[in-house]
């Protein structure tokens, strides 16, 4: 019989303090430390070209942080998505990151981290109840699109190509697809 040890967000934090995590690339998922694979030139960019590309359609309206923690205290995680569209509230970031009633959406750009993405983080997600999760598959070069959390995953669940989005939280924004997928 195996066993697993659960790490809490107060033991996680410790290690962080301690410099016990550091130089290695980690996450905090229903509480367990999973290494986090590198970023390839592909990834990287187009996270950081969509970062731009929603702060210029947002604006003042919300933070679009890139590569930051949330913290999910029910389930101690504390994942970091490549980016997180939340509440602005810069101060109380300070003190605490993200907690799943700040956040609007979050979006994973995946190749390697597809199963995972789609998987364990799309459950973590929708048990916190974040309203919105986009996962950009670099490989099937598709945006997939979960929503309406209930009962511990998304109700709705599309798969797009082409065309236009707007964001559950922000109606009157239109997203492009093509511009989430550009290579």
């Amino acid at each position: 019989m195996t066993s697993s040890t659960k790490w809490t967000l107060e033991d996680y934090h410790r290690m962080i303090e301690v410099n016990l995590l550091e130089g290695r690339h980690v996450e905090l998922l229903n509480g367990e430390i999973l290494e986090m694979p590198p970023e390839g030139p592909e990834h990287a960019q187009q996270s950081t070209d969509t970062a731009d590309y929603l702060r210029e359609l947002l604006g003042n309206r919300a933070l679009v942080r890139d590569a930051k923690p949330i913290t999910i205290p029910d389930s101690g995680s504390e994942p970091e998505p490549d980016l997180a569209i939340v509440q602005p509230l810069r101060t109380l970031y300070r003190t605490r990151h993200p907690y799943p009633e700040n956040i609007f959406w979050l979006i994973e750009y995946a190749n390697t981290s597809l199963s995972k993405d789609l998987d364990a983080k799309r459950k973590a997600y929708a048990a916190a109840m974040i309203q919105e999760y986009w996962v950009v598959d670099l490989k099937h070069r598709q945006l997939n699109l979960f929503r309406e959390p209930i009962d511990g995953n998304y109700a709705l669940e599309l798969s797009v190509t082409t065309g236009e989005i707007r964001p559950m939280a922000f109606p009157d924004i239109v997203v492009s697809v093509q511009r989430l997928l550009e290579s």
